[in-house]
């Protein structure tokens, strides 16, 4: 948790999970661009991140080492 790839990758989900969950609401809204709750639509998508985030780091102690997902390394395949 305590190295840059970490927070990169965290950063990067975030932003992701940000722009899917904007558009989403969006989307939900089918209303113009203009006429569109950007208010709204901006601090779901902003709690979204947050939650991301704090997923990624509720994540460190159990997955990969020095990464926020939750998947354990991949053993390496024996030769047959």
């Amino acid at each position: 948790m305590f190295t840059m790839t970490f927070w990169q990758c965290t950063l990067e989900r975030a932003m992701k999970t940000f722009c899917q969950t904007l558009v989403a609401v969006l989307g939900a809204g089918s209303v113009g661009l203009l006429n569109a709750a950007w208010t709204t639509s901006l601090s779901t998508a902003g709690m979204a991140a947050l939650l991301s985030v704090l997923t990624s780091v509720g994540s460190a102690p159990l997955g990969k080492p020095g990464s926020p997902s939750l998947l354990p390394p991949q053993r390496e395949a024996t030769p047959r």
